[in-house]
């Protein structure tokens, strides 16, 4: 049975082979400025862990926020885009949210840019506009700012507004792979797997695959053990490739039949003993590469 490598967070397939296309990346919620207001700290950790954060210091913060905001401070104004856009000690309002956002992103802060930019490409508090999107992406990617690189890696792998370029595609995940981030690590194990924009080369699709599995990306974990089981860039195992289907199920990966079906088929091919051994060998590697989202 021949399974695909999955390729997207949103766009799958069932057929054999590989499944295709990453998608555009937005933060779960809009990302906060890097700079202490207060007990910013305090926010960081809510909105990157979801800890409890109490009304009080929530509505005091944006004061805070707020009055800096108001004295053209870009990162409060970022942030105070944030509140509202998250309804956080303020009601809910998108309108608001891009009117903050703008405000930082025409001081060129580039996190004001990629959330203004995810306004535009997803239609709230503005009309959809996939060409200012990608406009606010580009910015801030030139300023080094690692989601927006991956998105506009994303936009050019699938032509989207932009003429279709791999290597421009993998140029833009190399940038955002290298500092660490995980959705542009599985791209670059995409274009790697597949021979886009570069030659093909398992040995490196593996690689870029096992950074991100490591940081928890299911879908890398996924196609690490797809790589295990037919020896791509890697001695067969089919106990490393049960172990790492099995996490990236336990890790909520968005294609769990599929996989589920693929860990069923690797079961039935070991001994009851070599299953135990990829049973333990799986929640080891759980305990220590477990998604944070």
């Amino acid at each position: 049975m021949k399974v695909k490598i999955l390729l997207a967070a949103s766009i799958m397939s069932c057929a054999a082979s590989v499944l295709a296309s990453e998608s555009l990346e937005f933060a779960q919620v809009p990302q906060s400025s890097e700079q202490p207001y207060a007990n910013a700290d305090q926010i960081r950790a809510f909105f990157n862990h979801g800890q409890d954060v109490s009304q009080e210091n929530l509505n005091r913060t944006v004061s805070w926020l707020r009055a800096a905001a108001n004295q053209g401070d870009a990162d409060a104004q970022n942030t105070l885009g944030v509140m509202y856009a998250e309804g956080l000690g303020v009601p809910q309002d998108y309108h608001q949210a891009v009117n903050w956002y703008r405000k930082a992103a025409e001081q060129g802060e580039a996190t004001g840019q990629f959330n203004l930019g995810t306004m535009y490409f997803q239609g709230q508090g503005v009309p959809q506009d996939l060409h200012k999107a990608e406009a606010l992406f580009r910015k801030a990617a030139e300023q080094g700012h690692a989601l927006s690189q991956y998105n506009l890696g994303v936009m050019y792998s699938h032509g989207q507004v932009l003429p279709q370029d791999y290597r421009q595609a993998l140029a833009w995940f190399r940038k955002a792979a290298e500092q660490g981030e995980a959705a542009a690590q599985h791209g670059l194990g995409n274009r790697y797997y597949h021979g886009q924009g570069v030659p093909q080369n398992y040995q490196q699709a593996l690689e870029w695959y096992r950074k991100a599995a490591e940081q928890g990306y299911a879908m890398s974990q996924y196609n690490l053990g797809i790589m295990y089981e037919q020896g791509q860039g890697v001695p067969q195992s089919t106990q490393e490739s049960y172990a790492w289907i099995s996490v990236a199920i336990a890790n909520g990966i968005e294609a769990q039949s599929q996989a589920i079906a693929v860990r069923d088929m690797l079961a039935a091919k070991l001994s009851s003993a070599r299953l135990a051994e990829a049973q333990k060998l799986a929640a080891a590697y759980f305990e220590q590469y477990r998604s944070e989202q």
